[in-house]
């Protein structure tokens, strides 16, 4: 399955994607950051993802645009990871939602290309205070992914 997604650009020398969202609501300008998170010895990136607040001047991550473009919009968060790990081939990305219904749209999505997704990474799930390998129809608080 070929999901298509947004055209992004990537600042140079940065971890720094923006694409826009583009719907019912007009033209939104989306985020996506990758934050290294310094206190692991290990090249581990936080993955922040939101709608860009012009007035703070920073990712958005709690509001909603209602563009009714929320495949293509995920789509296109995955494919800047994509792009990313071809950067950093050893970094292990975090992910999960700002709130639990978002953690459980991410995670329906990596269920619905699993079949797609674990050809590339290597995916675990954050459940009961313990990392375990993605399976389907299981509810993870949050997700890691690497490169296989």
């Amino acid at each position: 399955m070929k999901l298509v997604a947004y055209p992004f650009i990537k600042r140079p020398e940065s971890y720094y994607y923006e694409f826009y969202s583009e719907g019912s609501n007009g033209s939104v300008k989306k985020v996506v950051e990758y934050y290294r998170l310094q206190e692991l010895e290990a090249e581990v990136f936080n993955l922040a993802f939101g709608n860009w607040d012009e007035n703070s001047d920073r990712i958005n991550d709690l509001s909603v645009s209602n563009n009714g473009d929320r495949e293509k919009v995920l789509t296109t968060v995955a494919a800047t990871v994509t792009d990313f790990i071809k950067d950093h081939p050893d970094a292990i990305i975090i992910a999960t939602g700002s709130t639990l219904s978002r953690t459980r749209l991410y995670q329906m999505g990596i269920a619905k290309l699993w079949d797609e997704i674990r050809q590339q990474f290597e995916i675990q799930g954050y459940i009961n205070d313990t990392w375990r390998p993605f399976q389907k129809g299981v509810n993870y608080s949050a997700f890691l992914l690497k490169a296989r």
